[in-house]
Formats: structure tokens, C-alpha cells, sequence
């Protein structure tokens, strides 16, 4: 479960204090601010563009050692037993 609130004059106001039993104890951590979908999308001039899959998959292209040859290809050969294709 998750309860949001904020922080004033050292105490955390919850946004629906009667979600929690008196008492109970809990746990705080800050909360990563969120995306605002709607007019934060129409302002990308001037930022970069998000990265596309392959950017943020580099690290890990051609990192895989002691695959068959043809593993492209016959991927469903390897999982799932389907006959090979070449």
C-alpha cells in the first residue's frame, strides 16, 4: 500500500489521514517526482530525444558467449523445441 503526503515544519501530513490506524508504524522515503503527461509532452523543443532501444541496449549487444551460430535465426528451435528453419 501506498500513502502519499508531504512534509511540513518537520512532520509528514498524509493526504488521507484516515488511512492509517493510529499508531501504526511505517516507513518514509522520499518519492522520485513524477512525469507530467500532458504539458510537459508539448514542450520537448529544445530537449533531447528519448533514446531508442538499441541506445539503451548497447552495452549488452554482442555480449552473450557460446551461442550456436545460427541462435537468430532458430530462437524458437533453442527455447521451445520448434523445428529449425535453415
Amino acid at each position: 500500500m501506498t500513502v502519499r503526503g508531504k512534509v511540513k515544519n518537520g512532520k509528514v501530513l498524509l493526504e488521507d489521514p484516515n488511512v492509517l490506524a493510529e499508531g501504526t508504524e511505517v516507513e518514509v522515503r522520499p518519492a522520485r517526482k513524477r512525469k507530467r503527461v500532458g504539458s510537459a509532452a508539448k514542450s520537448r523543443k529544445g530537449k533531447a530525444r528519448p533514446r531508442s532501444v538499441a541506445e539503451r541496449l548497447a552495452p549488452f549487444i554482442g555480449k552473450a558467449k557460446g551461442l550456436p551460430p545460427d541462435m537468430s535465426v532458430n530462437l524458437d528451435h533453442y527455447l521451445y523445441g520448434m523445428p529449425k528453419r535453415k
